[in-house]
């Protein structure tokens, strides 16, 4: 039998004898009744308050519904659930757990001042546009957006939010840096050919402090993979050494980063250094003895074989200095496979086999947190015209992801879902069908009784429970 839809039921394959009628008439349920977890992260870190005090709001407070920091919390919650366009909050403004999770008093948006605005507790999509367009220059006297968003300001709370989330000081800490591609499809301002990538981009700049997050910056992509890297990491050490005084800090990256102004300002600064090293004739026959070891280790073996050799080199024109450099002679079924590192660590702190293999190569698991930014959190989602509403729309994307990753950090470790990337917490944790019921005293959230996790989400509901409300 042929399926009917109408606007009133949806006609389902039928069960036996029985018809299967399906329609949007549950009432008052919520796809993401989760996001009460990340609430509850929020009361106890005020990341979204603190993002929204970022914000310059120049309109006039008493004839407004929708304050800066409860516009914030409805983008950013709705990034995390998954809403990556502003043309989803124009249904979203009905939805009451969001309301809940943005702090509005009137989650039924009953006493809204508009007779069309009843029952829409939230912002449309013209609305949160302010925040993204906002242009640099406006104020008071500016005729509809009026939101100037501190760039400066955001980031330094990245840091801030990194610094507070040690109860001590380390001794160490190990800064990755990492350039990716976010594929542009329109002809927004700076979008440029990328020759490696194949396509129009922007190449952002990302720095992370194992999964947290300390610098996402847009860049256009006919500059170096490198570029800004000395003037963000100029900011954030400054600002970590404040806090951290004695803390050591090590720079990491792939070849993209070996640059001599980079190396330099590690050297100057008191900052150590692991940086890939692109290969070269020279470099390969600094290494043919071990390559030669390596070959005859692989057809005793049949298996891959790698040889380390540590030395001294400096380049022809581009180094100031000689730095130490270390070669992985490997081959494998394919043949030869040398790799190259150079690094400020002594020989005597790290050998050449732990420095490549347990220290260098550890740099790719900060391409699984940019890979939850982008595929999960919509940090690629940036086709605004204007560069800056882009960078914006990133900040936005990088505090959902810190928001996630605090539940994370919080909330998960010891847990199953404690290495669980931000897509799969938003699946098994954040979208829990719930009916929710409004009334003079209470918010009533009634979880699906057949929701799977429901043992997990107690655990962590119980461990935030444990960590005390900042004031």
């Amino acid at each position: 039998m042929k399926t009917q839809c109408t606007a009133e039921q949806l006609e389902f394959h039928g069960l036996g004898r029985r018809d299967v009628i399906g329609a949007f008439n549950g009432g008052r349920i919520s796809s993401d009744a989760g996001g009460l977890l990340l609430r509850e992260v929020e009361k106890r870190t005020h990341v979204l308050k603190r993002l929204a005090g970022c914000l310059r709001d120049y309109r006039k407070q008493e004839l407004i519904e929708h304050p800066a920091e409860s516009l914030v919390k409805q983008r950013i919650y709705g990034i995390a659930l998954g809403y990556e366009d502003l043309n989803d909050h124009d249904t979203l403004r009905h939805d009451e757990l969001l309301a809940l999770l943005s702090d509005k008093r009137d989650p039924t948006g009953a006493h809204r001042l508009r007779e069309q605005d009843k029952g829409k507790a939230l912002a449309g999509k013209s609305t949160l546009n302010r925040l993204e367009l906002t242009p640099e220059g406006a104020n008071e006297k500016s005729r509809y957006k009026k939101i100037v968003a501190n760039p400066e300001a955001m980031d330094a709370l990245l840091v801030d939010l990194f610094l507070e989330s040690y109860s001590s000081p380390p001794e160490e800490i190990v800064i990755d840096a990492d350039a990716t591609d976010d594929p542009l499809h329109g002809h927004q301002e700076g979008h440029f050919f990328h020759g490696y990538y194949g396509h129009y981009c922007y190449l952002p700049l990302y720095l992370f402090c194992g999964e947290q997050l300390l610098c996402a910056r847009l860049r256009t992509a006919d500059q170096d993979a490198a570029a800004g890297t000395v003037e963000e990491m100029t900011r954030i050490v400054a600002q970590i050494r404040a806090a951290w005084p004695q803390v050591r800090i090590i720079l990491r990256g792939d070849s993209g980063f070996c640059r001599e102004e980079i190396m330099a300002w590690c050297e100057a600064n008191q900052v150590d250094y692991v940086l890939g090293l692109a290969k070269n004739s020279r470099l390969n026959q600094a290494i043919e003895a071990e390559m030669a070891q390596a070959k005859d280790q692989y057809e005793a073996t049949e298996k891959p074989a790698r040889v380390f050799k540590d030395f001294r080199y400096q380049t022809l024109d581009s180094w100031s200095c000689e730095r130490r450099v270390v070669g992985k002679a490997e081959y494998l079924a394919k043949g030869k496979n040398p790799r190259f590192i150079v690094s400020s660590v002594s020989i005597g702190e790290q050998d050449a086999r732990r420095l490549y293999e347990d220290f260098y190569c550890a740099r790719g698991e900060m391409e699984n947190r940019i890979k939850e930014q982008q595929l999960d959190l919509f940090a690629d989602r940036t086709s605004t015209h204007e560069m800056r509403a882009n960078q914006l729309r990133l900040y936005f994307s990088s505090f959902a992801y810190v928001l996630v990753q605090t539940l994370r950090r919080l909330g998960l470790e010891g847990t199953e879902l404690a290495k669980a990337q931000c897509g799969t917490i938003r699946l098994k944790l954040l979208k829990i069908g719930a009916q929710v019921r409004i009334s003079v005293r209470k918010v009533w959230v009634s979880f699906s009784e057949s929701y799977p996790y429901a043992a997990l989400f107690q655990e962590v509901f119980a461990r935030l429970q444990q960590i005390p409300l900042r004031c």
